[in-house]
């Protein structure tokens, strides 16, 4: 590499990093219009092959096909609606009984050390691990609350989105790619963490673990997030075994175990299998996009944090300059550093 293409490129990163943080500003300003809309696109794609399938197996019009897929989005839409607001409803309420279990955890294990030697105040750690755990549950819900407070703008935006949805493309074309990657991660990823959730509040329900459907739930939402996700869904339930006194030693060792394996049994073994391809982004890629739109939006932004990594990653791509930081995202650096 010359001494000139090192400029250009030294050049473009630099402009790409002025253009990050100024599209990162507008994202945060505009995210009580953006955040809808993005999930109404997402629906929008979801729905797409249901109105195709309409359209070129069953014969039907384009407009009935649309009218039918918005009809039956809305009903389900509805129905989880009012399953998930009880849930997050008493979810919320008992976010105070289960810190109050944690604070017990959390005073029990700190017993046998010499805090007072290491001048360290015992009273400030049993009340802030509770907080933060507490706040994120209730932080969880909150999320959920928003966006179904939303679910009318959602589905205005859904329905224009369809009305004045074009075809994808031909095969190949930057829009399909999109169009195909979405769908298909977010289908396996909606049915894995359906079957997660399901599976993991069924076990905590057969052994008598308190807050289990509310577990459940949490499961269920926190598996849209990579690798973070399931780890917290796993650990959740922790404190409330270990204190609650109508639980023996081997139930609360169960209680962790058992939905620990489900969740490294889905996320490393059932989902690779059925899915094959993964989204084509370093692990160290998606964390960082955790952080990234957790930081612009909040718990939404971490549950669309991964398939906007992969639509970025694709429209890198397919530019020349910006091919590099595509393949970067993908762990291919030397693309990026100029190494032949």
């Amino acid at each position: 590499m010359n001494a000139s293409d090192r400029d250009v490129r030294i050049i473009t990163i630099c402009l790409l990093i002025l253009t990050v943080f100024a599209t990162g500003v507008v994202l945060s300003e505009l995210r009580a219009v953006l955040v809808p809309f993005v999930l109404a696109l997402f629906i929008t794609m979801g729905l797409a092959p249901l109105i195709h399938v309409q359209i070129v197996r069953l014969q039907f019009p384009r407009t009935v096909a649309i009218m039918t897929s918005i009809s039956v989005a809305m009903l389900v839409l509805v129905l989880a609606g009012i399953i998930t607001s009880v849930t997050v409803a008493g979810m919320i309420q008992n976010a105070r009984q289960y810190q109050q279990q944690i604070s017990l955890f959390v005073a029990n294990a700190l017993e046998s050390l010499p805090l007072d030697e290491w001048g360290i105040d015992e009273s400030q750690l049993v009340g802030l691990v509770p907080a933060q755990v507490g706040g994120a549950v209730v932080g969880v819900g909150n999320a959920v609350i928003d966006i179904l407070s939303n679910g009318i703008l959602v589905v205005v935006f859904v329905i224009f989105l369809l009305i004045g949805r074009t075809a994808a493309g031909p095969r190949g074309s930057t829009w399909n790619e999109v169009e195909t990657r979405v769908q298909r991660y977010l289908g396996i990823k909606f049915l894995v963490s359906l079957v997660t959730g399901f599976s993991v509040g069924f076990v905590l329900q057969v052994l008598g673990v308190p807050f289990a459907l509310m577990f459940g739930l949490m499961s269920f939402m926190l598996n849209f997030i990579p690798s973070v996700g399931s780890i917290v869904a796993t650990l959740l339930p922790l404190p409330v075994v270990m204190v609650d006194p109508s639980l023996s030693s081997t139930t609360a060792v169960l209680a962790i175990v058992v939905p620990g394996a489900i969740q490294m049994t889905m996320g490393n073994f059932i989902e690779p299998k059925i899915y094959g391809e993964s989204l084509g982004l370093h692990p160290v890629v998606t964390l960082m996009s955790l952080v990234l739109w957790g930081t612009l939006w909040g718990v939404v932004g971490m549950f669309l944090a991964a398939p906007l990594a992969a639509i970025i990653q694709i429209f890198l791509g397919r530019l020349e300059h910006t091919r590099p930081f595509a393949e970067a995202m993908a762990g291919r650096l030397d693309p990026l550093l100029g190494d032949d």
